[in-house]
């Protein structure tokens, strides 16, 4: 009798991950409407973003009379590189898309740097008043000191119209700090930290060898958005810097579309040459939307791997 239980506990045990595997791969007609929705969602949302970048990289290659006319849709008009000629010819749009990866790279590294510092000590059990430093870092989300209270404290600490404006203020982000110490607490499992404590390996040792080259898909995402934040960063430049050999990129191309905006102010007495810069203005914003674009669509597909993971990071248990 025992035996033939046991034959049935087998046969149960051979047959249920076919019949689940049968259960997977049917679908109901209410599955089939929801697959076929969500792919229309996703193909409106891809023209919903790809016209507008065509359209903004077919006008950066069109001549400057065919941008003026509103006559270039999505394909280039009297194609032209002029408008990338003279933007990598002027000395401002240079130094400021060498000060943009300045401004990103360091800032980056220092954000990381400290991200991983703070985040790492809130996420283990045994560090006491972890609780009370993430209610302080979550209440800073919701309330700031202002503008002019962090003017006076860059002030005050000697940073204005210096590099050190661009990176330290902005250096920690708290949704950064939570998106790493909750990686850290479900991928860190204490058992893991006492045996290296056993093994003889100190707090730092056990951060550099164990949990940074295990903490590599969260790393790439936090150091993506920290990326992207300071390749976009205009604002701080536009307060606390005043040298021109200081501003990034984005202040560059935001003069250029001001200086297009207010093109009646040129001292340029000639009617034809007014008229021509005021063209070739047209066309350059468009060349410099693309530039200054071009370094985070490079970017992305080497950190897309990691960004999924990272990113669900806590969302999905057991």
């Amino acid at each position: 009798m025992s035996v033939t239980l046991e034959g049935i506990r087998r046969t149960g045990r051979r047959q249920s991950p076919q019949g689940s595997q049968r259960t997977a791969i049917e679908e109901t007609r209410t599955d089939k409407i929801f697959l076929v929705g969500v792919k229309i969602m996703l193909w409106i949302a891809l023209i919903v973003v790809a016209v507008p970048l065509i359209y903004i990289v077919a006008n950066s290659f069109s001549s400057a009379s065919a941008v003026s006319g509103g006559r270039v849709l999505l394909w280039p008009i009297e194609p032209s590189i002029k408008a990338y000629q003279e933007a990598f010819s002027d000395p401002l749009i240079m130094k400021g898309y060498l000060n943009s990866f300045i401004y990103a790279i360091g800032g980056t590294l220092i954000s990381v740097t400290l991200t991983i510092a703070i985040a790492y000590p809130l996420s283990r059990r045994t560090f006491y008043g972890r609780n009370v430093i993430m209610s302080a870092l979550i209440f800073t989300m919701l309330f700031s000191g202002g503008l002019i209270p962090t003017y006076l404290v860059v002030q005050d600490l000697g940073m204005l119209n210096t590099r050190w404006a661009m990176v330290i203020p902005s250096a920690i982000g708290v949704w950064q700090v939570i998106i790493a110490r909750t990686f850290f607490r479900s991928t860190i499992p204490d058992e893991l930290y006492e045996a290296a404590t056993i093994d003889g390996a100190s707090d730092l040792r056990f951060l550099w060898s164990i949990v940074l080259p295990l903490s590599k898909p969260v790393i790439a995402v936090i150091a993506l958005m920290y990326a992207i934040f300071q390749w976009n960063s205009y604002f701080d430049a536009l307060i606390y810097l005043k040298d021109p050999g200081l501003y990034p990129l984005q202040i560059v191309l935001r003069n250029v579309l001001i200086l297009n905006t207010l093109s009646g102010s040129t001292t340029t007495t000639n009617l034809a040459q007014q008229l021509e810069q005021q063209q070739l203005a047209n066309v350059l914003k468009y060349a410099l939307i693309v530039i200054s674009s071009l370094p985070v669509l490079v970017i992305y597909p080497f950190v897309a791997r990691h960004f999924t993971k990272g990113v669900m990071v806590g969302a999905v248990k057991g």
